[in-house]
């Protein structure tokens, strides 16, 4: 029975814990979910160093990583070190050119270094952050999720957030995407699965779409 089994493994969005993932649901026959947890970047950390010691925590070979948001960039990362049988994002990018023009400009003035974790600790400009603006009602639902406060976690994904360098995507990699989505807008975005009225918070309120698809998405 165990060799039927697929392992998925999750990594959540910028900030967030396993909470946001409490309405996914897979076939309990066919698949076993893992939800990652955050670590602490050590000092001065690179993104490739700490994704790998994210990759540590995916005991299972040919398993299936979904990332989301943020996590969906660490998930790409992280792929280097594992042998999986499907990556997949869900409200993310897959290279700096898809990156929205906002992001970059907060890159290349180095105005990240102008966010203090004391302001990004307020839970209205974090889930700003995470969700975008002109998000008031999603801001309220989502900043419900957001448990991981520690200020030298939030100052160093908000940077390899903003200045993630990756220039080609990798076709490999299964993109999952809303058409509404207000921190990565769709205009920017190539190769993906358009879920129609989906929005950046979409793995909370379009969870049923999610759950019909994912399993067909996996075992195509």
């Amino acid at each position: 029975m165990s060799e039927t089994i697929t392992h998925v493994y999750f990594v959540p969005g910028l900030a967030a814990g396993k909470e946001i993932f409490k309405h996914i649901l897979l076939p309990e026959d066919q698949f076993t979910v893992h939800f990652l947890k955050w670590l602490i970047p050590n000092k001065k950390e690179s993104i490739e160093a700490f994704s790998k010691r994210m990759a540590a925590f995916v005991k299972h070979e040919n398993s299936v990583l979904i990332g989301v948001s943020f996590g969906g960039l660490i998930a790409q990362e992280m792929a280097a070190f594992l042998n999986l049988k499907k990556l997949i994002i869900i409200s993310s990018i897959k290279s700096r050119d898809e990156m929205p023009q906002r992001l970059k400009t907060v890159s290349n003035t180095f105005a990240y270094k102008l966010m203090p974790s004391r302001i990004l600790g307020g839970i209205k400009d974090l889930t700003s952050l995470a969700i975008g603006p002109k998000s008031k009602k999603r801001l309220e639902l989502y900043q419900m999720y957001l448990s991981v406060r520690d200020r030298r976690y939030l100052n160093w994904a908000v940077k390899n957030m903003v200045c993630w360098n990756r220039e080609k995507p990798d076709s490999k990699v299964i993109h999952i995407h809303g058409d509404k989505d207000g921190v990565f807008p769709i205009k920017n975005i190539d190769n993906c699965i358009v879920l129609k009225g989906g929005t950046h918070i979409m793995i909370i309120n379009k969870f049923k779409w999610l759950n019909e698809q994912l399993p067909i998405i996996i075992n195509s």
